[in-house]
């Protein structure tokens, strides 16, 4: 049988075909293998992010990871679904590229924290969610999954060259035959293969001192003008990405995967918000929720928020107790693997677009919201207007070229 991807039919046990086992219980979480291959599903698009935002802003390493898995146990015990935690992407991009200060950043992550709460408490998050079509949310999604595949393919599976293609090869290889395989993990595999090719070829880069250093963040009020600042170079071209993806996308993947359970965009609005004002408080990177991120949770297993509760336990424990080590073991780590699986979760993204295959102006239009997402500046800002601009003209004029009329037999 072939496994699936991404099938919001299928639940916990089930198979295409096959009748319905009993479910789990809603809100329980659970620790197996599954949830611990699931755990796996987002970290080729978390770890290089948080490690390049890292490096790139000079923050401590230590409190980085801490502060993040901190986030994940908050969120995995808050919704106790597949809903992990990860960096602002578009903020993320702007510091690894212009080497912005950890100060700015921090005030940023504040910034953002404050908007989004006066866009959920005011009910605009509402508002956006029912104003925009699920077109341009499929189109959003559509987007962030070229973009992750395009940075899969061009950067991590490139990095190692004729080497790292072949590992790359192997890998997805390897993925494809397991995936969906609820005995045989295939993120396991995965990551196993890696940690392998690492102590084979990158044995150099490993860490020598195994020694406990025990680091706890510390208290630390953003400066008003770095948050000022922050706001205008890194929070204003996040807040349309945010919207878009971290709360309507996400919210839309979460009722997609989970009808059972009453996720609403409110919700997520405020988890968003309330971790974005106390991350840069204890020098954390910001964060936010992700589409890209459940479905890599999901597509590798997880049905629970113990995939998360697990991921967010191990980044604790390395920020507690082993900071300098844990920045090791992620430089030696072969990105080619990392960008294998990245694939795998932007394809997820990429399948959810099935459910306006047969709707031909919304599928039109969320081809082209993807498409603006992806390849133009500000772009997840552009495709939100856009995408939602044709769709309501398109409602009330009827464009013909964006649902023409069938021909006419001669």
């Amino acid at each position: 049988m072939t496994p699936h991807l991404i099938d919001p039919t299928l639940r916990d046990g089930e198979q295409a075909g096959a009748p319905a086992l009993v479910r789990h219980r809603p809100g329980r979480l659970r620790f197996n293998r599954n949830e611990f291959a699931g755990a796996l599903g987002d970290i080729g698009t978390s770890l290089p992010l948080l490690v390049g935002v890292t490096l790139a802003a000079k923050l401590n390493v230590a409190t980085v990871l801490t502060v993040f898995g901190a986030m994940q146990i908050f969120t995995a015990l808050r919704y106790r679904l597949p809903m992990p935690v990860q960096p602002l992407k578009a903020m993320a991009a702007l510091v690894i590229a212009q080497g912005i200060s950890g100060s700015v950043l921090h005030g940023a992550g504040l910034a953002i924290g404050i908007c989004m709460l006066i866009f959920t408490v005011t009910g605009g998050v509402d508002t956006l969610s029912r104003f925009v079509p699920l077109a341009v949310v499929r189109g959003l999604q559509l987007g962030l999954g070229l973009t992750l595949a395009s940075l899969a393919l061009k950067k991590y599976v490139a990095s190692d060259g004729p080497a790292g293609y072949a590992l790359a090869a192997v890998v997805f290889l390897i993925v494809l035959a397991l995936f969906g395989n609820r005995r045989v993990p295939a993120a396991l595999v995965a990551v196993g293969i890696g940690m392998i090719y690492a102590v084979l070829f990158k044995s150099g880069s490993l860490p020598r001192d195994w020694s406990v250093h025990l680091n706890l963040p510390q208290f630390s009020l953003p400066a008003s003008q770095d948050i000022l600042t922050g706001f205008v170079l890194l929070a204003l071209p996040q807040i349309p990405l945010s919207l878009g993806n971290s709360v309507l996308a996400t919210g839309q993947i979460a009722r997609d995967l989970f009808p059972e359970r009453r996720i609403t965009n409110r919700m997520i609005g405020y988890t968003y918000s309330l971790m974005n004002l106390v991350t840069p408080m204890f020098g954390g990177v910001p964060v936010c929720h992700g589409s890209g991120g459940m479905a890599g949770h999901y597509a590798f297993g997880a049905r629970t928020g113990g995939s998360v509760l697990l991921y967010g336990s191990v980044l604790l424990l390395a920020g507690v107790c082993f900071g300098p080590v844990f920045n090791s073991m992620v430089g030696a780590f072969p990105l080619p693997v990392l960008g294998v699986m990245l694939l795998f979760e932007s394809i997820s993204l990429l399948l959810l677009t099935r459910d306006v295959l047969n709707q031909q102006r919304g599928f039109i239009i969320a081809v082209i919201t993807g498409l603006a997402a992806c390849y133009l500046p500000y772009g997840f800002a552009i495709g939100l207007v856009l995408g939602t601009t044709l769709e309501k003209a398109s409602a009330r004029w009827s464009i013909s070229f964006l649902s023409p009329e069938p021909a006419q037999s001669a």
